[in-house]
Order: structure tokens, then sequence, then C-alpha cells
């Protein structure tokens, strides 16, 4: 009786034992959850445009050189992030124009070559819209900024426009005698339309 009773704790040990041993590799053999795929800026169906008035006639411009780093979720806007960069030299305004706004009075691109924006925070409105917090940086010139996005989805693709008013003289854009109003408006609308793929859906 003694025997058998030994017996039959020695078995539940070496179960238990056996047990044990397998458990690392049953953890190990859990499959991970797979990484997200990476989103990437589609810059041939993307754009970024402003209007500018001289004497009150509305000028229309483009930049033809821009990228933008995104991580971002709909379903979880408050955990995204957002890094948006412009070449000041991509400027296309008329040859003029295109001639005089590298040189110091205006973005001064050898010295600073690039705008750079960089999300803080980003907030749900409702019906794919986004309000966009962060620091917009010109010519060593740093100012918050919010900007409202639209954000739509097709065929694997989200669109994201949206557009803001910026003060030229916060960034020391047009120095000198431009800095006279009457000459260069102060106000300047700038629009953006970036296609992105990967990104999750709404």
């Amino acid at each position: 009786m003694i025997a058998r009773r030994t017996l039959s704790l020695s078995l539940a040990g070496s179960l238990f034992a056996a047990l044990l041993a397998t458990a690392p590799l049953l953890h190990a053999a859990t499959p991970k959850a797979p990484a997200p795929a990476p989103q990437a800026l589609q810059a041939a169906q993307s754009e970024v445009t402003f209007v500018a008035k001289q004497l009150g006639v509305p000028l229309s411009g483009r930049f033809k050189a821009f990228s933008a780093q995104t991580q971002f979720d709909p379903k979880a806007p408050a955990t995204g992030q957002i890094a948006f960069s412009v070449d000041l030299g991509s400027v296309a305004l008329g040859a003029e124009a295109d001639a005089e706004l590298p040189k110091p009075e205006w973005f001064n691109t050898p010295k600073f070559p690039k705008a750079t924006f960089q999300s803080s925070a980003i907030k749900a409105l409702g019906g794919g819209k986004f309000e966009v917090a962060g620091k917009l940086v010109i010519k060593g010139q740093s100012r918050d900024l919010v900007v409202p996005v639209q954000l739509t989805q097709a065929q694997g693709l989200s669109t994201a426009t949206g557009g803001f008013t910026l003060r030229r003289l916060d960034f020391k854009i047009g120095e000198g005698d431009w800095s006279d109003t009457s000459i260069v408006a102060n106000d300047v609308q700038v629009k953006f339309k970036l296609v992105i793929q990967g990104m999750p859906p709404l």
C-alpha cells in the first residue's frame, strides 16, 4: 500500500516537472502580433501650396519638394506622431520670385534650407476630422500651430487635407523694406494634400 502511494506521488511529480519543462516552449511558440506596416508619403500624389498677396493681388505658389514621417492610427490618434518638412529652395512662384525668395531677406535658404513641423498632440473631432497641434519652425523661428485636418481613405491610400494661415513676419520672412505689409500682406494661406500609404483604417 505504501509502495503504491509512493509510486503515485512519484508519477505526479514527474508529470508536474514535465509540464514545467514544456511551459517555456509553449510560450515561445505563441505567435507574436505582426508589426504595423510602415507608413509612406506618396509624394507624386501630394502637394503643398500657398497664396500670398502683393499690393492686394493674390499670388499662388507651391513647394516641389517635401517629406513626411507618420505613425498614426485614426482609432488611437492620441498616440500618433507626425513630422513634416518642406525644402524651401523648391518654392515655385514665378521666375522672378523664385530667384528672390532664397535670399537672406526672405527664406535665407543657405542657412535655413527647410521648414519643419513636429506634432505634439492629435485630437479626433469625429467624421474623419482631426486637430493636430505642434511646432512650426521656419528660418530659426518657432511658433505653436494647430492645424485642422480632414482624413479620407480609398483604395488602400489615406488622404489628409487641411490648411492654415501663416503670418510671415512671425518667421522673419520678408525683412527690411519687405516687412511693409502694405506691399506684401502678412497673412499667407497655406494648404496641403498628403497621400499616405499604410495607414490603418478609420
